[in-house]
């Protein structure tokens, strides 16, 4: 490949006249002669002597003047008349690509047309602008056989980036015009380096350089090269602020969206100079004072320098703050007879004597505009009207309600929305074709849509004027997003190891707002299958239907010695059919009817000895929980609901108190109850503030079968932990057995086993609970929300309690050493008539079951011999303690983070548990992803 080459061209101006005079060239032979390859490399002596030649007889017509004052000025000199000519002929040469009719149609020049030396210029101007042509020269100017003769500007082969490291290519190939297959000029080139220096410069680097090079091919080919260097990336080093005195400079610097680069901000993104961003942070300094009472405030400069070292930028803001004013007297001037003035007055949030608050203000007129909204009226001016007092320091304000007619909805037209149908939307809008315009019912209405998570957030309903004065249409512009969902959630316990979970969620059904999921789950402990229908809107009434369908599969578990061991197995399957209707706009009301069988069970090689439960080997609690049960339950559940969005609510409030009757045929009888309550505050800056509360009770319908037996089964009471409560295990609060094993000390002392690996722990659930938490939402950056990153802490406090405390499963025997000590002995393994059995090894082979303590045993069962045989022993020994029944308070504290990641959305909490009771198992990290569809 040839050399680069830089862009070059030789430019001629100034002294054309000189030129002319001196030597008899005409314009257009000037310019011949300086294109040829002998004038070219003189033109700069010919120049440079042509003006020293051009200046003599002005200096001796200067020295006349001077020596002769008293003559007459002599007459004007007649200037000659351009000579014209014809054109006879009209070609063009050198053309390779071009057609020479099309660069002739570039010119006024014509065969049989008169042309003068200005003609001729005028025409290689024009064939120059054209970007065509890199060198354009006239032959033939005396005769009129006109000749131009050009050379084309040649084809860019290719345009090739070197050097750009921070912007992918990509990125600066869609900004610059030259392309290949295009024509090459050396304007586009200019204009390319400036947009591409311009694209480092939105980057924050302002050291950015470009160096455009030309690699020259074959057949009038080009390759274009940009040599970029980028250069470092500028900071803000300092924020200057020059005039405040009632606020400190940290103050006025956290209004500002542009900080300070220091080393805590190393991944931010608002310390790069960005001058769009120094007037944005003017508007919020003002902003911010306007707010406070400031409202004389402005910013008398602000400048921002390079330093020496030509790296970073100091900003300085010179600002004057001036006096602070309180609200004075606050009226309202209404011409809509419907309004009080006075009345209305009174209700408004700005009061006279506070400080003035322009925000305020603002929140008043939206505030007015909303209550005339309720009366009807869609489009009603309100103008705040300022009196200043300068001596007395106060703003009256006088807000002005214009006249208004009250309106009506002319129509609503639904746009946007290429799956849904129309009618999902339409039937959520509250107000139809005819009623009266209701700002309440829009709102509510633009609620109800959002909370059917088929369109993105914050979608609202367009007022525009209808085709009368009186009329208003209502636009619901949609912008569906994915309604499918396929998550696939992962997590890590100590307890379950790896569990995945697999669901797949169609929310939006054939667009038709029907909701479709199944869903998989699966972990060395726990198993599922789950599938449901809903209908919300059966037949087109408002009547809510649907039906699931279930099968579990889930093993509870325990440690032994750091072993892993399935304690029970319960298997579950099952549907339930669900309907719903609603009570008001908020309230409403459904019902169910579930039916499931449950087959719980022990692992018999393991739990089981003699074909009967094995109470030293499961624990007697777990004995009694086995057996096959069919549960026959209806239930309902009142809901009150005016959440802003089901999805990512950020105001209004839920409630829901459910019941449910176990007893309904079937082998249980109970009365579960449940209530749950939410409520979200924005309270302002993007923080939303959530409160949350939910308490549950079981009330058996039955006897206890036995003494120390719960009426409730083990598989019907409630279980608290991961997730609901952060910060504890699956399963990891409530009543619980610790079962711990003896072992000898290196003292030789017997003592228990503390080490929770190695301690059998069994969850028992409970028959009541109650979980309350409190959560922040904490808004970010810019950046950080085109991320999908949405933080918050939170604080839980929760319980779960009240069973009947198990028998133990046994009595160990015990005796003391010789230090006075007593030692717990292992239960000796018994025989159908309660008599120790022994291991007796027999010298011809094997080991047989005996009841002698020692000698053999002969066939009349006569133990011969005093040498001891073995124990046979049932259960070494341990002690059980029933933990956790109370209903003491747990807390935990934590931090987590919602983030949209390219693999889906994906949950991460970090929560620590600060109070807990004993045997309770907590849990620091947990996490799950997914993805939509």
């Amino acid at each position: 490949m040839a050399q680069p080459r830089p862009l070059d061209r030789l430019t001629i101006q100034g002294q054309g006249a000189a030129l002319t005079g001196l030597f008899g060239l005409t314009g257009v032979d000037l310019v011949t002669v300086l294109n040829t390859s002998f004038a070219r490399p003189r033109a700069a002596a010919l120049l440079l002597g042509c003006t020293m030649l051009a200046g003599i007889p002005s200096m001796a017509l200067a020295q006349q003047q001077t020596t002769a004052p008293a003559q007459a000025a002599p007459a004007a000199t007649a200037v000659a008349p351009a000579v014209e000519r014809t054109i006879r002929s009209l070609r063009v040469e050198g053309s390779q690509r071009i057609e020479p009719d099309t660069a002739l149609s570039y010119t006024k020049l014509r065969v049989g047309q008169a042309y003068t030396n200005e003609t001729l210029d005028q025409a290689i101007k024009d064939l120059y602008a054209s970007d065509l042509f890199a060198d354009v020269t006239v032959a033939g100017a005396e005769t009129g056989d006109i000749v131009l003769r050009v050379r084309e500007n040649p084809i860019i082969n290719r345009v090739i980036l070197e050097g750009n490291k921070r912007l992918k290519e990509d990125k600066i190939t869609k900004e610059i015009r030259l392309k290949p297959r295009q024509v090459f000029t050396r304007s586009s080139v200019r204009q390319d380096v400036a947009r591409i220096v311009e694209l480092y410069r939105r980057q924050g680097r302002f050291g950015a350089s470009v160096e455009p090079k030309m690699v020259s091919l074959d057949q009038n080919r080009v390759d274009v090269v940009f040599e970029i260097s980028e250069g470092p990336k500028s900071k803000v080093r300092q924020i200057n602020i020059i005039g405040n005195e009632v606020f400190d400079d940290d103050k006025l610097r956290q209004q500002m969206a542009t900080k300070q680069s220091r080393l805590f901000r190393l991944l931010s993104s608002n310390t790069t100079y960005d001058q769009d961003r120094l007037a944005y942070d003017q508007q919020k300094l003002r902003q911010f004072y306007l707010t406070e009472g400031y409202a004389d405030f402005r910013v008398t400069s602000a400048v921002a320098e390079l330093t020496p070292d030509k790296e970073d930028f100091i900003i300085t803001y010179v600002v004057e703050e001036g006096p602070r004013y309180k609200f004075g007297e606050i009226t309202v001037d209404s011409d809509i007879r419907d309004f009080d003035d006075k009345a209305l007055a009174r209700t408004l949030a700005v009061k006279q004597g506070d400080w003035y608050n322009a925000k305020a203000v603002e929140d008043t007129v939206d505030g007015i505009s909303q209550t005339t909204g309720l009366f009807g009226y869609a489009f009603t001016e309100i103008n705040p009207e300022f009196q200043r007092d300068r001596e007395a320091l106060t703003m009256s304000i006088n807000f002005h309600i214009a006249e208004a007619k009250r309106t009506y909805v002319e129509r609503v037209d639904i746009t946007g929305n290429t799956q849904t149908q129309d009618k999902v939307i339409r039937r959520e809008i509250r107000l139809a074709e005819g009623d009266a315009f209701n700002s309440f019912q829009v709102r509510r209405s633009q609620d109800r849509i959002n909370s059917l998570g088929y369109f993105q957030d914050k979608f609202e309903i367009k007022q525009t004027p209808g085709s009368g004065p009186d009329r208003v249409v209502l636009g619901a512009n949609v912008e569906e997003r994915s309604t499918g969902e396929l998550q696939l959630s992962a997590g890590f316990s100590s307890l379950e190891r790896f569990i995945l979970q697999f669901n797949l969620t169609q929310r939006n059904f054939r667009g038709k707002g029907q909701e479709l999921r199944f869903g998989v789950n699966y972990s060395t402990y726990s198993k599922s299958v789950e599938a449901g229908f809903t209908e919300p809107y059966l037949f087109d009434k408002n009547i809510a239907v649907g039906v699931d369908v279930f099968r579990r599969d889930f093993n509870a578990f325990n440690f032994t010695n750091n072993s892993r061991q399935t304690t029970y197995g319960q298997v579950s399957t099952g549907f339930q059919v669900r309907a719903g209707v609603p009570l008001t706009e908020y309230w409403s009301l459904s019902a169910r009817y579930g039916l499931s069988y449950d087959e719980v069970s022990l692992d018999r090689n393991q739990f089981f000895r003699n074909g009967q439960c094995d109470l030293l080997l499961a624990g007697r609690y777990l004995c009694d929980a086995l057996g096959n049960r069919l549960t026959s339950s209806v239930g309902y559940s009142l809901i009150y609901d005016s959440l802003n969005s089901r999805l990512r609510p950020t105001k209004g409030q839920r409630f829901t108190f459910s019941q449910d009757f176990a007893g309904l045929g079937g082998d249980v009888k109970y009365l579960r109850a449940r209530a749950d309550g939410a409520k979200y505050w924005g309270i302002g800056g993007g923080f939303v503030l959530s409160t949350l509360a939910e308490g549950g009770y079981i009330h058996p319908l039955e006897d206890s079968p036995r003494e120390g037996v719960d009426p409730i089964r083990i598989t019907d009471r409630f279980y608290l932990g991961e997730p609901q409560f952060r910060g504890f295990n699956i399963r990891g609060v409530g009543p619980r057995v610790l079962r711990q094993f003896y072992t000898t000390d290196e003292s030789g002392k017997q003592v228990l086993i503390t080490d929770r690996d190695q301690i059998v722990d069994d969850a028992l659930g409970g028959t009541a609970y109650y979980l309350g938490r409190i959560e922040l939402e904490i808004p970010l950056g810019s950046g950080a929300r085109e991320l999908g990153l949405r933080p918050s802490v939170y604080v839980q406090a929760g319980s779960l309690f009240n069973i009947t405390r198990p028998r133990p499963t046994a009595v160990f025997p015990t005796t003391t050493d010789a230090n006075g000590n007593t030692i717990v002995l292992p239960l000796p393994q018994l025989d159908a008539n309660d008599n120790p059995l022994y291991f007796y090894t027999n010298p011809a082979g094997g080991v047989v079951s005996t009841i002698c303590a020692a000698g053999i045993p002969d066939g009349s069962g006569t133990c011969n011999g005093v040498i001891p045989n073995t124990p046979q022993i049932a259960s070494q020994p341990f002690a059980e303690r029933f933990l956790g029944n109370s209903a003491k308070p747990r807390l935990s504290i934590g931090f987590g983070v919602n983030w949209t990641s390219p693999f889906g959305p994906l949950r991460i909490d970090i929560a620590r548990a600060l109070i807990k009771q004993e045997g309770d198992d907590d849990k620091l990290i947990t996490f799950n992803v997914g993805t939509q569809f």
